[in-house]
């Protein structure tokens, strides 16, 4: 922004080119230094239908509130150390007037009430900048509805009612539902449905790549920072929600400066500003948790997998949003399939967030292999844009020609018959997308794709099968009935849920060579889950010597081969649901056989 050359205080807006000494010079002026020195600028402006004095009043303004107002770095003139003025609030008012002198002006009062929008969206710079407004979006509609998580919300509204340290942090596996909750806060000041003390609060996410970003030289984060904190201390009524809170830790870390957290304690401890955080179990303890004067600013609320019935709940809530995003009917049935299956087959997320995604992916997969829906989405763009071309028409003045209004009347006719026609073939493509159901084979379809269980295991009914396993099994391997039956009943204890949930069933085939234990074995893998792929086998007569553990579990920290998975580890992360068989076992170490006691015991294992 250039200054006066004249005054130095006030934006140049006049431009002027004079010689001095055979020299050319160009000077910028401000209305002032302009009158002054006597250039007509009355005359200019009158004959723009603008004010001066009115302009003059509405400059001093600003650059009096900016020169009270701390200002980002990145904006600053480093040679002038002018503040960043505004120019389109400047000249915002300028345009109302033009306006209003071609006859098109609004009332006085929408006037009124666009320059205090205008005036409020001016002293928000930083939060505009670098935050984004969720009360604003849950009252436009934009947030999808929270269901459940009562207690957690209700904790979270009694810690920012605290008179200090009211900063609450989220604590939570990853997809269980933190950043909703910061959703659904929002939603509920929007509804009034809070305490008195927080019904003309505003919910704002601190969007902290933009924070950091362009910030080249030294100081300018930390300008940023102090111009946020302060703008929020200003405004009052501002809860700033931190998504990944430990990052806030090491964000504008450099030699000399300091970063994002130790900027923010101070206001946090005395309750000047409110802050909610998000962040998992595992970067809590890494990052916050280290910081005790950062960790003891907030207060931690963990929050918890829901079960089953919940989550089934929570996608009964939420269903209609993927129904009219994707076109496809999910019925209630369905969404509690979906989150058994997820639960069963889908082992390294958590609820709700992988129930979600599998009904957002399977209803993606019939949309895509579904033509009606399609069509449906191209026939009601082509309408839309009809309408327009109808409605542009209509609205344009009429012409004198005659022939130009038969071409008009004809435009017009041909407008409203194709609009016809493709409401028409919308009414019919309508009835036929009414009949697209989310099925359970697409479940299935995408939960193989996932994790390789075969369609056939997942669609299939459990107590079935298994009924089926032991004739299936006889028929392959002859006169070994008692150990078959044996295994079977095993098997079916696990299926109707009596043992144990994450223990897995495990079996020892003692017997001299060649009578059928390893055959067993393939023909169970080939029976319960139909892949020969689903069965991992472990030659333990390479496991002899004691450091071959690592070759299962992988290497320890600071050994080669830290960084490569074991060999059963990564097995059983790629194909969760499958048999393995640890062929030789006698031939094994002892120490690689104590690893098997956490395999059995907990269904679990640690890799290195």
């Amino acid at each position: 922004m250039q200054m006066c050359s004249r005054c130095h205080k006030r934006p140049a807006v006049v431009f002027v080119t004079r010689m001095d000494n055979n020299e050319t010079k160009n000077e910028g002026l401000c209305l002032n230094c302009a009158k002054e020195l006597g250039l007509p600028v009355n005359n200019i402006l009158s004959n723009m239908g603008l004010n001066l004095d009115g302009m003059d009043s509405e400059i001093d303004a600003l650059v009096e509130q900016d020169d009270a107002e701390p200002e980002p770095s990145m904006g600053d003139d480093e040679e002038n150390n002018a503040p960043a003025i505004d120019l389109k609030s400047i000249f915002g008012r300028l345009s109302d007037e033009l306006t209003n002198l071609g006859g098109k002006g609004k009332s006085r009062n929408e006037q009124q009430q666009k320059k205090a929008q205008d005036k409020k969206q001016n002293k928000r710079k930083f939060l505009n900048d670098y935050c984004k407004d969720l009360t604003a979006a849950a009252r436009e509609g934009r947030l999808d509805r929270i269901i459940g998580r009562e207690k957690e919300l209700a904790r979270m509204i009694q810690i920012l009612m605290r008179r200090q340290k009211n900063n609450p942090c989220l604590i939570g596996e990853p997809g269980v539902g933190k950043t909703a909750l910061a959703d659904a806060l929002a939603l509920r000041i929007v509804a009034g449905n809070v305490p008195y003390k927080l019904k003309n609060k505003e919910v704002f996410v601190l969007d902290l790549t933009a924070l950091v970003a362009g910030t080249q030289f030294r100081g300018q984060f930390e300008g940023r920072m102090k111009g946020l904190i302060e703008e929020i201390k200003r405004e009052g009524n501002i809860i700033l929600v931190i998504d990944e809170v430990h990052s806030i830790v090491g964000a504008g870390d450099a030699e000399g400066s300091m970063n994002a957290a130790n900027i923010l304690k101070p206001a946090l401890s005395r309750g000047e500003i409110q802050v909610i955080g998000a962040t998992t179990l595992g970067e809590y303890r890494k990052y916050i948790e280290k910081d005790s004067a950062l960790e003891r600013r907030f207060q931690p609320i963990v929050v918890a997998e829901p079960s089953v019935a919940d989550t089934i709940e929570i996608i009964k809530g939420i269903k209609e949003y993927y129904e009219k995003y994707h076109g496809v009917i999910i019925t209630e049935e369905l969404a509690a399939k979906a989150v058994k299956l997820s639960e069963r087959y889908i082992t390294d997320r958590f609820l709700p967030d992988k129930a979600i995604d599998l009904i957002d992916e399977a209803a993606s997969y019939v949309a895509i292999n579904t033509p009606v829906i399609d069509e449906f989405e191209k026939k009601s763009d082509d309408l839309a844009a009809v309408r327009r071309a109808r409605e542009a028409l209509e609205a344009a003045p009429a012409p004198q020609d005659e022939a130009a209004v038969s071409r008009r009347y004809e435009e017009l006719a041909t407008l409203k018959s194709d609009e016809l026609r493709l409401q028409g073939q919308l009414d019919g493509l309508r009835e036929q997308r009414s009949h697209v159901y989310l099925t359970e084979a697409d479940l299935a379809r995408v939960i193989e794709i996932w994790t390789g269980v075969p369609t056939g295991n997942v669609t299939a009914d459990d107590f079935d099968r298994v009924e089926q396993l032991e004739a299936n099994l006889r028929r392959r391997i002859i006169g070994q009935d008692e150990a078959i039956s044996a295994v079977v009943r095993a098997i079916k204890r696990k299926y109707a849920g009596i043992s144990v949930k994450r223990k897995p069933v495990s079996f020892i085939f003692a017997g001299p060579t060649g009578v059928g234990k390893t055959e067993l074995v393939k023909q169970l893998a080939q029976n319960l889950f139909d892949s020969p792929e689903s069965l991992l086998r472990l030659d333990m007569s390479e496991y002899m010597e004691k450091h071959s553990v690592s070759r299962m579990i992988g290497s320890p920290p600071g050994y080669v081969g830290y960084d490569e998975a074991g060999q059963l580890t990564e097995k059983i992360r790629r194909r969760p649901y499958s048999v393995v068989l640890f062929d030789e076992i006698e031939k094994a170490h002892p120490d690689v056989l104590n690893i098997l006691l956490q395999i059995l015991d907990d269904g679990r294992i640690t890799d290195a």
